[in-house]
């Protein structure tokens, strides 16, 4: 994990205090957690997992740049919005900024659930990336473990990507609703024009 947070020091660009680096953003998703929710899919993963669903997401170069607080005010915008999820990219290399507004929606009677490529044991050693237990103690739901390709499931029942990826439910009010609409895809048009497409093996597609 030290030479891991070495290596990135060298291409992790500095993000602002009170901002996020995020590759894809979208409101009243079905397909990506309990509920009607929000997902924040951050920018930056350094492993590059043969078969990974997002490589775009893997560059630590400045994507969008936005800031805690206007996210706060656009989730909370949406009545339907139960929850947020943090997606990617790796979440907790991002930890502070995400556990900000965690906390903020939270206060707001939101729910929060994250993906992360960091098992829990990693995520709760001293060697996890910066604000990863402020993160951790904010969530409702982790689903942790990078993804395998040789391990995949594959199937649309299954909350997890591969066989190895534990889903942690630390909100005992989760814990029988761990089941969502993943064996369906989503089309999100957004105001500029392009699209998001997320669903099944939950996979994001920027067109």
């Amino acid at each position: 994990m030290e030479t891991e947070q070495t290596n990135l020091s060298l291409i992790r660009p500095e993000i602002p205090s009170g901002y996020l680096n995020i590759m894809g953003y979208i409101d009243e998703s079905e397909v990506n957690g309990p509920g009607c929710r929000a997902v924040i899919w951050v920018q930056g993963c350094p492993r590059e997992c043969p078969g990974c669903f997002n490589p775009d997401s893997w560059t630590f170069e400045i994507n969008q740049l936005v800031t805690v607080d206007s996210l706060v005010e656009q989730i909370l915008s949406k009545p339907q919005n139960t929850g947020v999820t943090f997606s990617g990219g790796e979440p907790f290399w991002q930890a502070p900024a995400l556990a900000d507004l965690a906390r903020k929606l939270k206060a707001a009677g939101l729910n929060v659930m994250s993906f992360s490529g960091f098992t829990l044991k990693q995520l709760q050693s001293e060697s996890a990336p910066p604000g990863s237990q402020e993160l951790l103690a904010q969530l409702d739901i982790l689903i942790d473990g990078p993804f395998v390709e040789t391990l995949a499931i594959n199937s649309p029942d299954s909350p997890v990507s591969s066989r190895n990826q534990k889903v942690r439910v630390f909100n005992p009010a989760f814990a029988d609703k761990i089941s969502w609409a993943s064996d369906q895809i989503e089309v999100h048009i957004l105001k500029d024009g392009n699209r998001i497409v997320t669903g099944y093996q939950g996979w994001l597609e920027l067109t």
